[in-house]
């Protein structure tokens, strides 16, 4: 079922949120100070690209005010954007009993637009 539905999921848009992330990263990845920012779109590309049979866990709980001070400023400088962009996606899929799989998928994509630093993505 995973893999119809990452099929389906790449079809009808998937590769092209994935290549969006992809650039964005890239184009952060240009300055030192976006590099970490980077990484952390680079992770919900991936996710982005096969949503269906991985979800994201966190990883460190202790990783302290370093995780929380650099999610801060994810949120304040496009994370939130970013997770609203998720948030009006899966709650227009979710209009339909069809796209009621790919809404959850984007629910799961906000989680990790939100607070992306502490997080990682693992096969569920």
């Amino acid at each position: 079922m995973n893999l119809l539905g990452n099929i389906l999921w790449i079809v009808f848009g998937g590769l092209l949120l994935f290549l969006a992330y992809i650039v964005a990263g890239l184009l952060l990845c240009c300055t030192i100070i976006g590099i970490p920012f980077g990484l952390q779109i680079f992770k919900i590309g991936m996710l982005a690209l096969l949503p269906f049979g991985q979800t994201t866990v966190v990883t460190d709980p202790t990783s302290g005010c370093l995780s929380a001070m650099m999610n801060l400023f994810w949120l304040l400088f496009g994370g939130i954007e970013i997770a609203l962009t998720h948030l009006l996606l899966g709650v227009v899929f979710c209009c339909t009993i069809i796209g009621i799989p790919f809404g959850l998928q984007h629910f799961k994509l906000l989680v990790l637009a939100l607070t992306p630093f502490g997080r990682s993505v693992v096969p569920a």
